[in-house]
């Protein structure tokens, strides 16, 4: 327990300063790793200019995913949407426009300050069917059977326990609800030292589960129709740019390459769950 609540602090400050960054520097973009120009393989290009269009500046700006769920997902008008570990609020408020005004998007961030940022941007933004919440994604404040679909952007490899993340949103979708989300993958096998080397559980890379344990712990919470979906395989030239300022980087970015990628991840629960 000691450890899940060294890696939770660890990510909360990380967050916390990413959305301080932005609210007090509007219009420079947040990176995935350590990087501070943010030539970023993991967070760059997930999002059409349309899309960033209809959105204020800094919640484009604070995106820290590694995929665009949004897109993916298949949301439909009058769907209830929880988005897991939300941030700035960018897929929460592109999802509140997909399910229009019949239905409603939920932001879920454990961040005081990505939480102001994100209702800062959904009051620009003009959206009412949305509502941020502040809480865990290992304790998700919302009763049983409460949304249709749950999406996630490059958040739940950051929890130090991912099969209760899997538990708690088996138990607020609906029956027949969809899980729908992006996120870090290890192809392969990760080395043990850089697996457990908190500094990375912050930049996206280090708490990244293997494709079979994402399935095995989907599947032992109860989901069907499960789906890894690669959508970027990263290179150690992409590792050094997420990495940038690690002592050890030659070393951490070979160990990396081709071992980790961004993967839309699909789920269901039963109908008669």
């Amino acid at each position: 327990m000691e450890d899940q609540n060294s890696v939770k602090e660890r990510v909360r400050k990380r967050y916390a300063r990413e959305a301080e960054r932005v609210l007090k520097n509007p219009g420079k973009a947040s990176c995935c790793g350590g990087s501070t120009s943010c030539g970023d393989p993991i967070t760059s290009n997930l999002y059409m200019d349309d899309e960033k269009a209809e959105l204020p500046e800094d919640a484009v700006w604070a995106s820290l995913g590694c995929g665009n769920p949004t897109a993916l997902a298949e949301l439909k008008p009058g769907e209830t949407v929880l988005d897991l570990g939300s941030g700035g609020g960018i897929d929460v408020l592109l999802s509140a426009r997909r399910v229009g005004p019949t239905g409603k998007a939920y932001g879920l961030d454990m961040t005081d300050e990505m939480l102001t940022l994100a209702r800062q941007n959904q009051h620009q933004a003009g959206v009412d069917n949305v509502e941020f919440l502040k809480g865990e994604i290992e304790n998700i404040p919302l009763p049983d059977n409460a949304v249709n679909v749950i999406i996630s952007n490059c958040v739940i490899n950051l929890s130090a326990d991912k099969g209760r993340v899997m538990r708690e949103a088996f138990r607020v979708l609906k029956p027949g609800g969809r899980f729908a989300v992006s996120d870090v993958v290890v192809r392969g096998e990760m080395p043990a030292d850089i697996q457990q080397r908190l500094e990375l559980w912050a930049g996206c890379i280090a708490g990244a589960l293997g494709e079979s344990d994402y399935r095995s712990k989907l599947s032992a919470a109860g989901f069907e129709q499960i789906e890894i979906q690669p959508t970027r395989i990263y290179t150690a030239e992409d590792a050094k740019a997420v990495l940038a300022g690690n002592e050890d980087l030659e070393k951490v970015a070979q160990a990396l390459h081709g071992k980790f990628m961004s993967a839309f991840i699909r789920a269901r629960k039963p109908a008669n769950a």
